[in-house]
């Protein structure tokens, strides 16, 4: 875990100013601008016990003494009050000469020049909440070299939040077992002895689980479906770079870009993964099964597209391919006697490519399209909703199964991304938009992307008080279904204290936090990882500008203001932009991070606009729709710079122009 601040910010705010009235024996303190509580005023003692010192050892407050013409100063207060100081008298040199003769018509005087501005850093708070950790869980669960106490059996939990006992625990060893009071919700736990023998108090721990799900799987032992779009819209052709010796422009159609890029990666799995499987899915007004081109091809069309269930079975029950070094001539052959032609039954072409990539952990499906889904189960229409529950409901099924799905289309078209971007968001695949080009290129960087883990829940467990900002509840444990996980894959979390619980923490020294990451291998071995540590508190922001992250920063900003904006919440978006931006002017950091959030700010301005635009944002009510149905709002270049900002990384914000 990498936290973005050393210190556990309160967010305390300076008490509001002071103003006292100079009516009446007692002093009147004005009190505004209280979050929460409005106007008040509060009746102070009177003067002269404002300046007793019998109830105190000492007094370093400044006395404001109450002026009124008619209240003589007497006592204690005429005590305190310094003798005044006499006027200074100038010297016979300073009468007689000046630095700055009396102005004249003809000579007026002219003001000094203004200082050099400095670059100094302001001393207030800042404006960005730097409660922020990150967790590389990419790293988390990738068990090779890994150097942490490794432990057979799952670790003592809380009963009431399922914390796991750690180093920051404090338990009481007796005769009878032993006693502990949770660190995170002060629950009162009991274990017997035998239970307490299997103790591993430790910050890092790893549980192997001794029942693994099902048999042994070879790891190399994966299946690639390429899913092709071959609708007439797949005929386009533009021109592309070629050196030869005629000199003459050559232009190419998508799907004779997608055939090449298709031999290319055929010729690299052969390379790097002879023992894979590979098969090849393609979709028009129909759905043709080829698999590793060895058989005869399965057909569905007409009402077979219709039917989930039916789609699913067809898939999950096809011949399972060959390995690559025994297909990739059929495939080769099959690959080329593809002709465009019909429309976009792209929703079931995934689902059955889904279905058949589901038989082995850690499977890929790539998605090249370039139309909009318009037959079959996924129509896409602005008018119904079924398609939003279709591809959510197919991406959970994939992301259950440990399938990843990586959606691409061309530039210049409307596939609307930000609906079928949904199975590669969810299942930890790639979304992009690609051209002539580079098709080929992007797909080997799809083939590259392996999964190292399936099945990943993270349990983020604070203290009792606090609360994760941006979430559906106040709770101080979160859960979230992470489900694939490659090797890059980074996730955020913000955090805040509950203004009831504010004083409760200033008064702490430090917090406890603990991460759990429940996950499968490739191997289908299930395990626990475990990490815990404390960190200590500090009462506002300003205490702790020299100690932020900024990468910690950048990666949770790309991250939250994607999700906000696919959740509807773009203004809010566009605010967490803002705010993130001026904190690197702040601290003068301007690099290649803020080169980023520019193209990002840039991004929620087109975002904005188009809501803006939209003839729904016109009524109240019509607006709380609008914000509802964002994602189909959204362009697909607006959507692709979307999804992949929700799942930044370090690594990224460091690539210029990323």
């Amino acid at each position: 875990m990498e936290f973005a601040c050393s210190h556990v910010v309160c967010n305390w705010k300076p008490k509001p100013q002071a103003r006292l009235s100079e009516q009446g024996e007692c002093a009147t303190v004005s009190f505004l601008d209280v979050p929460g509580v409005g106007r008040r005023s509060l009746q102070c003692q009177p003067t002269e016990r404002l300046f007793s010192r019998a109830s105190r050892d000492y007094d370093n407050r400044i006395a404001v003494i109450p002026k009124g013409p008619d209240r003589p100063l007497c006592g204690a207060a005429e005590s305190l009050l310094p003798p005044p100081i006499p006027p200074r008298q100038k010297s016979r040199l300073e009468r007689s000469w000046s630095p700055h003769p009396a102005p004249t018509p003809s000579h007026p005087r002219i003001p000094p020049p203004l200082p050099p501005r400095t670059s100094q850093r302001r001393t207030g708070c800042l404006n960005v909440d730097v409660n922020v950790v990150s967790v590389n869980v990419g790293r988390l669960v990738d068990l090779k070299n890994i150097a942490v106490p490794v432990g057979s059996s799952p670790s003592l939990q809380c009963r009431r939040c399922s914390a796991a006992v750690s180093q920051l625990s404090n338990i009481d060893h007796n005769q009878g077992g032993s006693d502990w009071s949770c660190e995170f919700c002060s629950q009162h736990n009991r274990f017997d002895s035998s239970s307490s023998a299997s103790l591993m108090p430790s910050h890092d721990v790893l549980y192997l689980h001794e029942d693994a799900d099902g048999d042994y799987v070879n790891l190399e032992d994966l299946l690639v479906v390429f899913c092709v779009d071959i609708s007439g819209s797949m005929c386009v052709t533009a021109e592309v770079e070629i050196s030869n010796a005629i000199n003459k422009p050559v232009h190419v159609s998508r799907l004779q870009s997608i055939q090449d890029a298709i031999q290319r990666s055929l010729n690299f799995l052969l390379q790097t993964c002879p023992r894979g499987r590979v098969a090849l899915v393609t979709f028009n007004d129909e759905v043709t099964v080829y698999g590793d081109g060895t058989g005869i091809p399965l057909m569905l069309k007409e009402w077979e597209l219709m039917d989930f269930d039916f789609l699913m079975s067809q898939g999950q029950q096809f011949t399972c391919p060959r390995c690559v070094e025994e297909s990739i001539d059929t495939l080769r052959c099959r690959v080329q006697e593809m002709r465009e032609h019909g429309s976009t039954a792209l929703g079931p072409a995934a689902l059955v490519s889904i279905a058949m990539a589901s038989r082995y952990s850690g499977s890929k499906v790539i998605i090249c399209t370039d139309g909009l889904a318009n037959t079959g189960l996924g129509y896409i229409d602005d008018a119904c909703q079924s398609s939003s529950y279709f591809y959510r409901n197919l991406a959970n099924e994939a992301a259950e199964k440990g399938v990843i799905v990586s959606v691409l289309t061309f530039e210049g078209t409307d596939c609307r991304l930000a609906e079928v971007g949904r199975l590669a968001d969810r299942t930890g695949g790639r979304v992009n938009i690609v051209n002539i080009n580079n098709v080929s290129s992007e797909i080997q960087s799809v083939l590259e992307d392996n999964v190292i883990a399936t099945n990943v829940k993270a349990t983020f467990l604070i203290a009792e008080g606090m609360y994760f900002k941006y979430e559906d509840h106040s709770h101080h444990r979160l859960v979230k279904e992470i489900g694939n996980v490659t090797e890059d894959l980074e996730i955020t979390f913000q955090f805040g204290i509950k203004e009831s619980s504010l004083q409760n923490f200033l008064e702490r020294d430090k917090v406890p936090f603990q991460l759990q990451l429940d996950f499968k291998t490739r191997d289908l071995q299930r395990a626990t990882r475990i990490l815990s540590l404390e960190k200590s508190v500090a009462p506002d922001s300003s205490l702790v500008k020299d100690s932020l992250n900024v990468a910690v920063l950048g990666v949770h900003c790309a991250q939250l203001t994607a999700r906000l904006t696919m959740d509807g919440r773009v203004r809010e978006a566009h605010k967490e932009v803002l705010a993130q931006r001026e904190l690197l002017q702040d601290m003068g950091e301007r690099n290649q991070e803020e080169d980023v959030y520019e193209n990002w700010i840039h991004t929620m301005a087109v975002i904005c606009d188009d809501l803006s635009s939209t003839p729904q944002s016109q009524s109240r009510e019509g607006e709380k729709k609008s914000l509802g149905s964002t994602m189909k709002v959204l362009s697909d270049e607006v959507a692709n710079v979307v999804y992949r900002f929700k799942r930044a990384n370090s690594i990224m914000l460091k690539k210029k122009g990323q």
